[in-house]
């Protein structure tokens, strides 16, 4: 057999010394072993030592036509590959020598798969046996993505989704559980970071070995960022600041950035990009941010017209700057609130909730060019919302109503601190906008999610602000706050 296989090779594979290095024949299977210039950046050495069992059409070989076709496996998927790379059918019966093949194929490094594209049947060469599969359905490829990639394995971790995600802003609040959430599926997920490294520590577990890929990021850098989305064929914009800094700000932040990882993406040839804003993003918005979010989005649709644009509420969680935010208040002596907050009106939302809608985002084949507005199932005044959080965490509650000029030089204040601002004149503003409603555009619903209920969740991220001796205490002691309708 060993023979046969070195007759069926094609010419451009006989650098190999050894014809066990490129395939191993047996009788019930044939199983290949990549070469690894041909294996894309992101794979780790874990994928580059694996090998690819392909189907035998002739298990048992007995006539001497399915012999040699039992070992004709390795020249079909050869041609194959010759033909999705040059985009131009090949003849069985053509032989490519190693310097055709280069010469072909300089400008196709790698090739992209459509998940949801089978191409026409091909037809093996060779005279019909019964005993022989006379067909075989191929995957269109079209970009630089790697077989390797393709979906496979059982669900989890150690599985392959076909998901190749670069996500920018992973070490954020949100970018953790979206991290999170694709490792769980078995994704690829390239990081691009320019923090600290203990900083995204905390995020080597959530992919299996080789799955996550950590890159230092420049943002003001294009090739920077053209490296870190080239071999992805998702990538999400998660960057974010609640306030502005010397070095970057709301324009930069939410603007430029984001315009030029979209415009890269669409060059590159990336099949979704999510861009992440806010459900309050508007022009005329009192908040600095929240205008800047709102051309944001503009940008980003004219740089990337299929771009996917998510627009959450405020979003709590463990390590939210929502329910964490007016729990700390206590320690001033009392919560100040515009207009005792009767006159705000908030939909906060489960961050798992959005992390689960991204990941579904990714896997519905129509949601290219998308709007999503993601709230909660509840709306509430920002007064009870305010009582509802003490009440969890069993501390008193001073609540008394403060105006906007004085509340703005409060923030002024705490502007001067070069370190994390606790809050500012913007996040006043901020939190004192009404949730818009949206009701023309999808939801969580639409992508098969049920909105958590902030009762079911507030204990995870207020019990931390308890005595101890309430530590453990029910949470039906806490009244829940009661929702409106406006």
């Amino acid at each position: 057999m060993a023979s046969k296989v070195n007759a069926k090779v094609p010419s451009f594979v006989s650098r190999y010394r050894d014809p066990q290095a490129i395939a191993v024949d047996a009788l019930d299977k044939v199983v290949l072993r990549p070469a690894p210039s041909f294996l894309p950046m992101v794979v780790s050495s874990f994928h580059i030592n694996e090998d690819i069992v392909l189907p035998s059409f002739c298990p048992a070989p007995t006539h001497r036509v399915e012999k040699a076709l039992h070992t004709l496996d390795l020249r079909s998927v050869s041609l194959l590959a010759a033909e999705a790379y040059t985009h131009s059918p090949v003849s069985p019966n053509e032989r490519l020598g190693e310097k055709d093949f280069t010469n072909k194929n300089r400008n196709h490094n790698y090739t992209r798969v459509d998940f949801t594209v089978i191409a026409p049947r091909i037809t093996l060469p060779g005279p019909q046996i019964s005993s022989l599969a006379a067909s075989v359905p191929v995957v269109l490829q079209q970009r630089g993505v790697h077989h390797s990639v393709i979906p496979h394995g059982k669900p989890g971790r150690s599985a392959v989704s076909g998901v190749v995600a670069t996500v920018f802003g992973a070490t954020g609040f949100l970018g953790r559980y979206v991290v999170n959430r694709l490792g769980r599926i078995g994704s690829q997920v390239v990081i691009p970071y320019r923090c600290d490294q203990y900083d995204i520590m905390y995020l080597r577990p959530m992919g299996d070995l080789g799955q996550l890929t950590f890159m230092e990021w420049d943002p003001r850098d294009r090739d920077s960022t053209r490296q870190a989305l080239q071999h992805s064929n998702v990538v999400i914009n998660l960057v974010g600041r609640e306030w502005e800094t010397r070095n970057f700000s709301f324009q930069d932040v939410f603007v430029n950035i984001p315009r030029d990882i979209a415009s890269l993406a669409r060059e590159a040839g990336v099949e979704k990009f999510i861009h992440m804003s806010h459900l309050n993003a508007d022009i005329k918005s009192p908040s600095k941010l929240l205008r800047n979010k709102a051309v944001g989005e503009e940008a980003v649709r004219e740089a990337y017209p299929d771009a996917i644009i998510v627009k959450p509420a405020e979003m709590y969680g463990r390590e939210d700057q929502f329910l964490n935010y007016y729990a700390n208040m206590r320690r001033f002596g009392g919560v100040p609130l515009i207009s005792l907050g009767q006159k705000t009106v908030k939909q906060p939302i489960y961050v798992v909730d959005v992390a689960k809608a991204i990941v579904n985002i990714i896997k519905d084949p129509d949601s290219a060019g998308k709007t999503y507005a993601l709230a909660g199932p509840h709306r509430y005044l920002l007064q009870d919302l305010v009582k509802y959080i003490f009440a969890v965490a069993h501390r008193p509650l001073l609540q008394y109503p403060m105006p906007r000029p004085i509340y703005h030089l409060i923030g002024k204040f705490f502007e001067l601190n070069p370190f994390d601002k606790w809050t500012s004149r913007d996040k006043v503003d901020r939190f004192h906008i009404t949730d818009m409603k949206y009701p023309d555009l999808p939801g969580l619903e639409d992508l098969g999610i049920l909105p958590t209920p902030l009762e079911q969740k507030a204990i995870e991220v207020l019990r931390r602000h308890r005595r101890y001796r309430w530590l453990d205490a029910d949470l039906d002691v806490a009244k829940p706050a009661t929702p409106v309708n406006f």
